[in-house]
């Protein structure tokens, strides 16, 4: 069993992920988090890195070929990323999950992410759009590819008023129907 999740930042990715995985006692794995690793280990912010990545291509290809090894060396695995159903074509199950932009910047603020930051709800909501621009604009100039494109994937979640709880619950119904 192979299954991705994707969505925009703050929509749950890596909580439900997580959460998924121990439920159905499968492997996770974040890009998110190798990501924000990666910003730490350089000793930026995660929007630096992200600038970063527009002049310098390693940074998304050395990210972009772990999925790639991911979906072709492993099994029985969840793993969160925004292009990881693009990199992982042969996943059982690829799940976007949408949610509301606002909640999606009150979910970041309320996580307290070391390396996101904000002083307000408006200054969260901007940061969430400019790297998003960053990341939209890299994936269609690497892939042609537009994370957001619900052909991507064969199940769509609105998370806006679920609970992870909830979330998990519709992604385990879905994949038991499978």
């Amino acid at each position: 069993m192979r299954i991705t999740i994707s969505g925009k930042a703050g929509s749950g990715k890596s909580t439900v992920a997580k959460m998924l995985s121990e439920k159905l006692g499968l492997k996770h794995y974040s890009i998110g988090d190798l990501m924000r690793a990666m910003a730490l280990e350089k000793g930026i912010s995660l929007m630096e890195l992200n600038k970063l990545a527009e002049k310098d291509k390693t940074i998304d290809f050395e990210l972009d070929k772990k999925l790639k090894e991911l979906g072709s060396e492993k099994d029985n695995f969840v793993v969160d990323g925004r292009l990881a159903a693009f990199f992982i074509p042969n996943a059982d199950v690829k799940v976007f999950l949408e949610t509301d932009d606002i909640v999606r910047a009150e979910r970041i603020l309320k996580d307290k992410r070391k390396q996101e930051k904000s002083s307000s709800l408006l200054e969260m909501s901007s940061k969430i759009k400019k790297r998003e621009e960053s990341e939209k604009k890299r994936y269609k100039n690497y892939y042609n590819i537009d994370y957001a494109d619900k052909r991507l994937y064969n199940f769509t979640v609105d998370t806006t008023k679920l609970n992870p709880s909830e979330v998990v619950k519709t992604i385990v119904k879905f994949v038991e129907e499978r």
